[in-house]
């Protein structure tokens, strides 16, 4: 019988191995290095706070001294009824932009890449991707302004077809606040993320569109049948993804978005830890909501990747 014991001459080789391929790639390495101590600093150093979620904490005291609470913070959370409405608010806006917002860009993909003129492609790609770098901030502000019920280029448009009344304000209506935000959310980020769709669709072997133009499909049959089987593993990932960031929905663009009127509307797990966490001084309890949001993340995710990989064979891990 064989020894299956790592002998020391076998050791020794297998450490001067990794040392000659670390080396071999010394230049790559160094190229991640500063993604990894960002990583490390911003991402995993911080993770000692979470210890604050089970404390009564208190700044002065620090993490030693505050007080041990154990599970009580969790246990606030779930019978405090505005935990519970932003608990619904968030996957309410979450579900919305996922269901509307993440064809959005598989679709702007296959329409850019049926496009024949290479010049007018390229325009459209370019004035898609603009929205992406403008900040929330004048986004809501400009949102704002064309939907002022008096003065609102747009609103005018909306009344004028008889689709809005003259005294309604759009930006402070209940019943508009998830549809405005589901648009601009696609507006904004629509042809950034279809930059990874179209990335995939340039790895399809053309000869497969030749092929079938010769055996007579259509358009509609090559995108069926090539270009959407082709971003299938893409799509999955992409949608586990998307899947487990249910609970986590744009902090930037539902602040700015909030007023008196939609405040209800607007409170999402995010705005309702910075209220409770930094507006209130609450920092143990603004911790347990964002770590209760970490937890049920992963959950998702991970339901989602084991549900992805029983049916379709596509997986993160």
């Amino acid at each position: 019988m064989r020894n299956a014991a790592v002998t020391p001459a076998a050791a020794v080789t297998n450490k001067s191995r990794l040392a000659r391929l670390f080396w071999s790639q010394r230049y790559l390495m160094i190229l991640t290095l500063p993604a990894v101590l960002w990583m490390i600093v911003f991402n995993y150093a911080p993770m000692y706070g979470i210890i604050i979620a089970f404390q009564e904490y208190n700044p002065v005291q620090g993490f030693a001294g505050s007080p041990w609470l154990g599970l009580a913070n969790f246990e606030e959370l779930f019978i405090d009824p505005t935990f519970l409405d932003a608990l619904g608010n968030t996957f309410k806006i979450s579900i919305a932009k996922l269901i509307f917002g993440f064809p959005a860009p598989i679709l702007l993909a296959i329409l850019l890449n049926e496009l024949r003129s290479q010049k007018f492609k390229r325009v459209v790609q370019s004035l898609s991707y603009l929205p992406y770098f403008i900040s929330w901030v004048f986004v809501v502000g400009f949102m704002y302004t064309l939907l002022d019920p008096r003065t609102g280029a747009l609103s005018s448009l909306l009344q004028t077809l008889g689709l809005v009344d003259a005294e309604r304000i759009l930006m402070g209506d209940p019943d508009t606040f998830l549809t405005l935000v589901v648009v601009s959310e696609i507006w904004k980020n629509i042809g950034w993320n279809s930059i990874i769709f179209l990335a995939a669709i340039a790895g399809i072997d053309p000869q497969l569109y030749e092929a079938a133009v010769v055996d007579g499909a259509g358009r509609f049959k090559r995108i069926w049948h090539i270009t959407l089987p082709a971003l299938k593993p893409t799509i999955v990932i992409l949608f586990i993804l998307a899947v487990g960031g249910l609970v986590n929905t744009n902090f930037d663009q539902l602040f700015l978005m909030q007023n008196s009127m939609t405040q209800d509307e607007a409170n999402v797990l995010q705005i309702y830890a910075y209220d409770m966490g930094i507006v209130l001084g609450r920092f143990s309890y603004g911790t347990a909501v964002g770590l209760f949001q970490s937890i049920v993340a992963f959950a998702l995710m991970f339901t989602a990747n084991f549900t992805s990989r029983k049916l379709t064979g596509e997986s993160l891990f």
